[in-house]
């Protein structure tokens, strides 16, 4: 990857990663508190639906920044022309190792949103302090391998998914997809990633919004799921599907459209 290539993804996936996260964080909010152990009413409701934004607005362009140009990097050192078979387990590989970078500033970020987003009265600027405190540093890589374990298999259902979309739509017309058909992909393949790991998606929440010293404080994914679907079961896996959908198909359209953009503007 040259250095134009860089800057560009740089560029481009931060103000991607910014745009679709403050757009759509209400729905965030509506299906984080739906996930959420205490029930929807006594997370807040739709009460202070904007709480916990700070933590988005800070770690957003970072976070989608250091994942496309991973992403990006990734996919130039695996390319072969051996055969275009192989592309989408390029892109699958390229995906997992950008989520990896990506969550070591996602994570963080993403456990004092959460608690703000259940604890509407609290400000994010307490919550971060509070976390520190009790749990110190490693308190907020709370949920890490868990967010991990979601990102990935999310991220290797969407990536090839919008790639083998944007390239069969291209085929079709005979010429690249423009920006736009480029968000349509992107929506599709967000929206579909989304509704098959919602589970992880729900496991996760639980272990970030757990009280220290509990059981699923632990961050173990599997006991956590199990903790769902014992007490709720399918329904409880599946919770906040329809809100976490329709943000990522729309944050698709937002986020790849945007990306696909700003990296053409840029290169």
């Amino acid at each position: 990857m040259d250095q134009g290539n860089f800057l560009a993804s740089l560029t481009a996936g931060g103000i991607a990663g910014m745009c679709v996260d403050l757009v759509l964080f209400p729905l965030d909010t509506v299906k984080t508190r739906l996930q959420s152990p205490q029930g929807f009413k006594k997370a807040g409701g739709f009460h202070g639906i904007y709480a916990g934004v700070p933590s988005t607005a800070v770690g957003s362009f970072p976070n989608a920044a250091a994942f496309f140009v991973t992403y990006e990097y990734m996919k130039a050192i695996l390319h072969t022309d051996a055969s275009p078979y192989l592309a989408p387990a390029t892109h699958m590989l390229a995906a997992s190792f950008g989520e990896v970078v990506a969550c070591l500033i996602r994570v963080p970020s993403e456990v004092v949103k959460q608690r703000a987003q259940v604890s509407p009265t609290s400000s994010t600027l307490r919550i971060l302090s509070n976390t520190v405190c009790e749990e110190g540093i490693l308190g907020l890589y709370r949920g890490y391998k868990s967010t991990v374990l979601r990102e990935i298999p999310f991220s290797v259902v969407q990536f090839p998914l919008w790639e083998s979309l944007k390239d069969l739509w291209s085929w079709k017309q005979g010429h690249v997809v423009d920006s736009w058909q480029s968000a349509v992909c992107g929506a599709f393949a967000g929206g579909f990633a989304a509704a098959v790991t919602t589970p992880l998606d729900v496991a996760k929440t639980r272990i970030m919004l757990a009280k220290a010293g509990s059981r699923n404080a632990t961050g173990n994914v599997l006991p956590a799921l199990y903790g769902v679907w014992r007490t709720q079961g399918i329904p409880g896996l599946f919770a906040g599907v329809v809100p976490r959908m329709s943000a990522i198909s729309l944050g698709g359209f937002i986020f790849l459209g945007t990306y696909d953009k700003i990296h053409r503007l840029l290169s």
